[in-house]
């Protein structure tokens, strides 16, 4: 403004802005806008690091701007770079500058895999349903929120496809994190698989590449996560969590991309009856889907083999077509039938309990021993490094690799029990859920609910075009006869 030959077009500046990437900095886009247009002759830069940080962006807008008679000067570095032989400068400046802007992000992220370490978990409100940030800093459960996350999880368990669920939200006013009443089944889908609301958190779900592209990539490895156990206040109990997450991965064994995607594939999981999800052939494998006929004027819902309606008898030639009304009182014989023998059941999962969480094989010592040795250890170890200090540490050092190896084989002792009372733990909390779902139900069921058999049934295979085996959740099988209607015979 000082020099009467140049007139101050404007002042572009981005602020809190790395540098990194020109897509987000909305005063240099404009400014390059400008140069487009013709609006402005020349660019006065503090310094290279002051224009891009980005060394492919600083040489690619530079030479633009070259192109169209722009000269940018550096002021710092005292370069200008409408002259071509300036570039070789440019390069190395800018490069120095894209590698400070690494090393920030280099150690930003050393401090956050630090906080990670230690177990403080940086948490997104935002976007988190069911939870608020406490005036404490800690994770509160907000009343109204959760009652919609119990609902969802809800709905899941009985049966009913991440669709069903959008429309009854949408239906219900319920609000999603955003305080809208527009739901989309990748966020039900979220929800439905998210730790957070059993009381989990899990760190470093996905990760950075660098701080240039700053591409968001899913972490299936590349880094480790690390697991937050009894972090805060729950929302929806272990054991209905858990169940959820099998249900996830039991409906994702069942999808297809299409229905002829295989000549014996799974069709799509359908909510909108209970037995689309469990009933299948036990020629193929195929699951049956739910036909109406009309014939003679009347209509009749019947199961038939997906394969054989896709393909006719190509792959499948002998799988019995079933009438949905003797089909579903077998079923219901089937469970009251299983009912009847709860106590058997219930004796059978407590051994199974047992077995599972027995003591480990080999191990004699408890958790409680092992961290008692390792005190012990580590006061002997002090008592000796003592010692050593007053006299030759040669003399001394056989016996402090004796009680270091020592140390390290408990501990790893130590880790190998955590490890599998872990995994016992789960196995626990999977048997009472199949015995809760066995005792649900009081004396039988008369009248079918497409709610509880989905609960109860992990699978029903069609031996026959009379008789069919009824797999429970807890493994329990029954074979049940099918007393399917004499076929009216027509000239």
């Amino acid at each position: 403004m000082a020099n009467p030959n140049w007139t101050m077009a404007d002042i572009f500046a981005d602020e809190g802005i790395t540098g990194t990437s020109a897509c987000k900095r909305k005063d240099f886009l404009r400014m390059i806008r400008q140069c487009r247009k013709g609006k402005i002759d020349m660019i006065l830069a503090k310094s290279v690091s002051r224009f891009a940080r980005n060394t492919v962006d600083t040489l690619s807008y530079t030479r633009e701007l070259r192109s169209m008679g722009i000269p940018v000067i550096f002021e710092e570095q005292n370069i200008n770079s409408i002259y071509p032989e300036s570039e070789f400068l440019i390069t190395i400046h800018g490069a120095f500058a894209q590698s400070e802007s690494e090393g920030i992000s280099s150690r930003v992220k050393w401090g956050k895999h630090q906080a990670m370490r230690t177990g403080k978990a940086n948490i997104q409100y935002k976007t988190l349903l069911g939870y608020e940030k406490g005036p404490d800093g800690e994770m509160v459960v907000n009343a109204e929120q959760a009652e919609t996350v119990r609902k969802i999880y809800e709905l899941y368990l009985s049966g009913q496809t991440l669709r069903n669920i959008k429309e009854t939200l949408e239906t219900g006013g319920f609000k999603n994190s955003a305080g809208m009443t527009e739901w989309t089944t990748s966020n039900l889908r979220t929800i439905l698989s998210d730790e957070k609301y059993c009381g989990d958190v899990l760190l470093q779900k996905t990760f950075i590449r660098d701080c240039i592209s700053k591409q968001v990539i899913r972490n299936t490895g590349q880094l480790p996560m690390y697991l937050i156990q009894n972090h805060h206040e729950a929302i929806i109990p272990r054991e209905r969590f858990d169940a959820v997450q099998m249900e996830l991965a039991r409906r994702r064994a069942q999808t297809g991309g299409t229905k002829k995607s295989a000549p014996t594939g799974m069709s799509r999981y359908s909510g909108k009856y209970a037995l689309s999800g469990l009933l299948f052939c036990g020629e193929c494998g195929t699951a049956y889907r739910r036909v109406v006929w009309t014939q003679h004027g009347e209509k009749r819902a019947v199961w038939r083999c997906s394969s054989r309606l896709d393909y006719g008898k190509k792959y499948c030639k002998e799988s019995p077509t079933l009438d949905e009304s003797p089909l579903q009182q077998a079923v219901l014989a089937a469970i009251n039938a299983s009912m009847s023998g709860r106590k058997v059941l219930a004796d059978q999962l407590v051994d199974a309990m047992e077995q599972e969480l027995a003591p480990i094989p080999g191990e004699s010592m408890s958790l409680g021993d092992i961290d008692r040795a390792v005190t012990e250890l580590g006061k002997q170890f002090d008592t000796l490094l003592a010692e050593a200090a007053n006299g030759d540490a040669d003399e001394y050092a056989e016996r402090f690799r004796a009680i270091s190896t020592t140390m390290e084989e408990l501990k790893r002792r130590k880790a190998a029990i955590l490890s599998i009372r872990q995994e016992q733990e789960q196995i626990s909390r999977r048997i009472h859920a199949a015995a809760t779902a066995m005792t649900a139900v009081t004396v039988g069921i008369t009248d079918w609910d497409d709610g509880v058999v989905y609960q109860m049934l992990e699978k029903v295979t069609v031996l026959t075009d009379n008789r069919i085996k009824v797999t429970f959740r807890n493994g329990v099988e029954v074979e049940q006869a099918v007393d399917q209607p004499k076929r009216r015979k027509f000239a």
